[in-house]
């Protein structure tokens, strides 16, 4: 009788819960701010910044090819952030066409990653690795750093960022995204802001963040324990829990409530 080893779901669900602790607060904000897909244009601009850092000297003097080498890292922040502060002034400049501007970063980004891979021979397994992430593979030692990254976020989050709301949430955006592209990749990244504050949306203060956040881990349980029992992508089976979970909310929540909305 084949038995499933469950404990290989313990690191890849302590990142999920990791990557939890910064992203519901975030994807609330989002939701609030209606720039919905900002998380998805920053990752993909950290993401290229990987790419770019890969195929140059850079990450195999740090570290060596591929999207957790230190100089890849340091290339999606840096990425990262000029992304961040690119969107801060075109929301100055252009606030009635943000969400626009947000899209067309994102499809730059993404299309100027596939063709500097174009000719690489591994460019379809990187490009794939950026995009899903690699959750079953995240050790305790990549979880440290973040950890007290987010933690430093988290402490400006409620802090003096709130002293300077449009720069301060575009660069602790940036920094946070970037960190969660190396461990769960884009997708992961997307849903985890998105998701809880979507099925969360009828409810405000702390019980909106509390209940967003045990919405999220309950769909990364529920994805990581499918994807060990059925034998399926780890990334693409927690995005899927993800999203049904923010509907799931959206009905709940909204019987519960009272909501019209």
């Amino acid at each position: 009788m084949n038995t499933l080893d469950w404990t290989l779901l313990v690191v890849p669900f302590a990142a999920g819960l990791l990557v939890l602790a910064t992203h519901v607060v975030l994807g609330i904000d989002v939701l609030r701010r209606g720039i919905i897909f900002i998380d998805l244009a920053i990752a993909q601009v950290a993401a290229l910044g990987a790419v770019a850092a890969s195929l140059t000297d850079l990450d195999a003097l740090l570290h060596g090819f591929g999207p957790r080498g230190l100089g890849a890292q340091l290339a999606a922040a840096l990425a990262a952030g000029i992304g961040a502060l690119l969107l801060t002034w075109c929301e100055r400049r252009w606030p009635d066409i943000q969400e626009a501007l947000i899209g067309l970063v994102f499809v730059f980004a993404a299309a100027a990653g596939i063709l500097l891979l174009a000719r690489h021979p591994h460019g379809g397994e990187h490009l794939r690795d950026l995009l899903a992430g690699q959750l079953l593979w995240v050790s305790w030692q990549q979880l440290l750093p973040v950890a007290v990254l987010y933690a430093g976020i988290l402490a400006l989050w409620f802090g003096p960022a709130q002293r300077w709301p449009r720069l301060g949430f575009y660069l602790l955006f940036a920094v946070t995204v970037t960190a969660s592209v190396q461990l769960v990749g884009v997708l992961l990244v997307f849903a985890s802001l998105i998701a809880p504050a979507v099925a969360t949306r009828a409810l405000d203060g702390g019980r909106r963040v509390v209940s967003g956040y045990l919405v999220g881990a309950a769909a990364y349980a529920a994805g990581l324990g499918l994807s060990l029992y059925a034998d399926l992508p780890a990334g693409a089976t927690v995005v899927s829990c993800l999203c049904l979970a923010a509907f799931a909310g959206l009905l709940l929540f909204r019987r519960r409530s009272g909501a019209l909305y």
